[in-house]
């Protein structure tokens, strides 16, 4: 008979978490429920896995958190109609520690109770002969880390250097806001002070919220968490855009819409929102991590981003996370919304903070930080891999003239579907701003002499291209401090003109800049011809760090013929 009752209940709309490998799914909330709950995770637990059962009707997403002793987001996620399961593990967040609060909420639908539960308290599971359980895969084996020694199809590796160290270290502490359309400005700091952490922290003490204890006592600030507003639809706007970031990939599909991801923004933390959607029609985010289907890739800095036109697909490879590396390659259908991973053949190895090219059809990606096994420092790479789509597989062409030397967080244009100017970048402790071109048809470098006034050395800068023989550079980091100063060079002339626009002196680095058609130029009033190749182009700057704990939200658009005519 209570079986008969629980497969009834499965039937309906509920949510349920399951707390460890061995742990049985435990309902969290149910259709004749409140809309949130707060559960407390043992800290024997190391996986929680979070899914919905039942008819979804018209509720929208179901958010949920995990939280620290401190109450900042360990990690984030939504289950949707389209994704109905999410899945976190302990030794994949490091600041994953002792009093772990898990905290589910329901937007949209109709719920028949929205009163407050009574605090339920569900035990631990403890299964049979536990003494010896410990982090296992499902097959029984016991968990290990991954090293770069290990087999040759390993997707990441482990080491240490000084390479993948983020240069906007967080020198203050405080809680993660984000912009609302009431602020005025533009550039926001991802962290507030005490009063307006606080303050923010009281917004939200509204609405009722149900406490579930799962296999133990809340923590002690849990006990007393106040509860936070549960968000209906008409609520969703004031989430206006992405957290502060930097390390992200800002990728153009269409005339109206680019895609962001990743990034690491406060505490050196990786971004908890790391997938939205830009619409350019009226310059508005709406995240985009629950809108595909399909495997998506695990958060990352550092990596590379692209957009095939002719596939309509976004190739996503490589980047860093703490002490993992990766050389895997996802792929974003666009048409179909849908993620997919390569079994990629060939050899390439980890890579973060390289370039990647897209020319006819496959990626060209250059130098790059890779890790080296230990007590090494990481290295930086001086080769260009190629990766085919169609055939799956990476392979390295044969090159002539001198190339570039070893180095990471350069910039990389395509000109004229001919061409590849690659600039700047380091190679610790030396800081670049030299110049190579790669001749596609010959497969050759060249050393490119320039004149003018150059860009002084720097890394993780922002570049884009302006027009066939123009593209811009933009802030970086020369190893000290980030700077705000942009560049146009000219291909045709090998020259450079620095540029003297208060939009762009921020000093910024680990930034995204791209170009894409918009319906209205933002920032030059002059009358211009309506037939001007250039006149419907903008360029976007989003995002980056300051390398004084500062990291940016903002959305910055100039038109490219403002840009042109003041060159």
């Amino acid at each position: 008979m209570r079986k008969v009752e629980e497969d009834s209940k499965m039937d309906e709309f509920g949510i349920y978490g399951i707390f460890g490998l061995n742990g049985p799914p435990q309902r969290l909330l149910t259709a004749e429920g409140t809309r949130s709950v707060s559960a407390a995770v043992p800290s024997s637990v190391h996986q929680v896995v979070l899914f919905s059962s039942g008819p979804w009707g018209e509720r929208l997403c179901v958010n949920a958190e995990l939280m620290d002793a401190d109450q900042i987001p360990i990690t984030i996620g939504k289950l949707t109609p389209y994704n109905k399961c999410l899945s976190w593990e302990r030794r994949e967040e490091e600041t994953w520690t002792d009093r772990v609060t898990l905290n589910v909420s329901v937007e949209g639908g109709i719920m028949t109770n929205v009163k407050q539960e009574q605090i339920i308290v569900v035990k631990e599971y403890t299964p049979k002969n536990s003494a010896l359980c410990g982090d296992r895969e499902p097959g029984g084996k016991r968990k290990r880390e991954y090293t770069a020694e290990e087999g040759g199809g390993d997707k990441t590796s482990k080491a240490r250097g000084e390479e993948n160290v983020c240069p906007n270290g967080v020198k203050e502490k405080g809680t993660p806001v984000r912009k609302v359309k009431t602020q005025a400005k533009s550039i926001q700091k991802l962290f507030a002070n005490g009063e307006d952490a606080s303050q923010a922290k009281a917004a939200g003490n509204e609405a009722s919220e149900a406490e579930v204890v799962v296999g133990g006592t809340p923590p002690q600030n849990g006990a007393r968490m106040k509860s936070r507003q549960a968000k209906t639809p008409t609520q969703t706007s004031s989430l206006v855009g992405p957290s502060g970031r930097w390390g992200q990939t800002l990728c153009p599909i269409d005339a109206q819409t680019a895609i962001l991801i990743g990034g690491q923004g406060a505490r050196m933390q990786f971004c908890k929102d790391p997938m939205w959607k830009l619409c350019t029609e009226d310059m508005s985010w709406v995240p985009a991590e629950t809108l595909a289907e399909g495997p998506t890739p695990e958060a990352r800095i550092g990596h590379s981003a692209i957009f095939d036109p002719d596939s309509k697909r976004i190739f996503v490879f490589g980047g860093s996370k703490n002490k993992k590396w990766f050389n895997d390659v996802h792929i974003l259908d666009t048409q179909s919304w849908r993620w997919t991973m390569v079994e990629a053949q060939g050899n390439v190895p980890p890579l973060a903070y390289h370039s990647c090219s897209m020319f006819r059809g496959e990626l060209f990606v250059l130098g790059g930080v890779f890790p080296r096994p230990n007590p090494q420092p990481d290295g930086c790479s001086d080769s260009l891999y190629i990766f085919d789509p169609n055939l799956s597989i990476w392979y390295q062409p044969i090159l002539t003239g001198d190339k570039p030397s070893p180095r990471s967080g350069h910039s990389a244009c395509v000109i004229q579907e001919r061409y590849i100017y690659v600039f700047g970048g380091w190679d610790t402790p030396i800081c670049y701003n030299d110049m190579y071109m790669l001749d596609l048809g010959l497969m050759e470098f060249s050393v490119v002499k320039t004149s003018g006034k150059a860009p002084s050395p720097r890394s993780w800068h922002g570049s884009a291209v302006l027009s066939e023989n123009k593209f811009l550079i933009h802030g970086g980091y020369n190893g000290n401090n980030a700077l705000g100063d942009a560049f146009i060079f000219d291909i045709d002339t090998n020259s450079w003109t620095e540029l003297k626009l208060p939009q762009l002196s921020v000093p910024r680095a680990g930034h995204s800049i791209i170009t894409m058609e918009t319906p209205a130029c933002h920032g030059y009033s002059e009358e211009k011809s309506s037939k001007s190749s250039v006149s419907s182009r903008t360029l976007l700057v989003f995002g980056g760090g300051d390398n004084e704990g500062t990291f940016f939200s903002d959305l910055i658009s100039i038109s490219v013929e403002e840009l042109l005519a003041a060159a």
